[in-house]
């Protein structure tokens, strides 16, 4: 397991707990992005990304991000199929209900995420990326 492996589980580690505080792993100039779902954008920097995903957190009462399969794709890379747990705060929905299969893609250089793209929906990260979606031939 290489180094950018080991660091993508122990962010999820927390993730999985809804522990979203930990920062000493990305990069001060970071770049999150959001694709899709309720609150797409693209923020820079910590406070960019801390202002992004407390809006996003907003909504939810126990949203967690549980992480399915881990898939390294090259020296900088790793892509991350999750799907996402929680109850909306206002409409008491819950998200697993939803049957969201969703993905992060983590890019990773000198041990540090110099960028995030967070999918809310998986095929479009897997077309996105070339790759085909599950249960399909490219």
């Amino acid at each position: 397991m290489s180094a950018n492996l080991d660091l993508v589980r122990s962010i999820y580690a927390d993730w999985e707990r809804a522990d979203f505080t930990t920062t000493e792993r990305l990069h001060r100039e970071i770049e999150f992005v959001m694709v899709g779902g309720p609150s797409p954008g693209t923020w820079t920097g910590l406070a960019g990304m801390a202002e992004a995903t407390h809006e996003f957190l907003s909504a939810w009462e126990d949203f967690r991000a549980d992480a399915e399969e881990y898939c390294e794709l090259d020296v900088e890379r790793v892509l991350v199929l999750i799907h996402h747990r929680g109850r909306g705060k206002t409409s008491g929905l819950e998200i697993e209900g939803l049957r969201t299969q969703a993905a992060t893609l983590w890019h990773i250089r000198d041990g540090k995420v110099m960028q995030l793209v967070a999918y809310w929906d998986r095929d479009r990260a897997l077309a996105d990326l070339g790759l085909a979606p599950e249960g399909e031939t490219p």
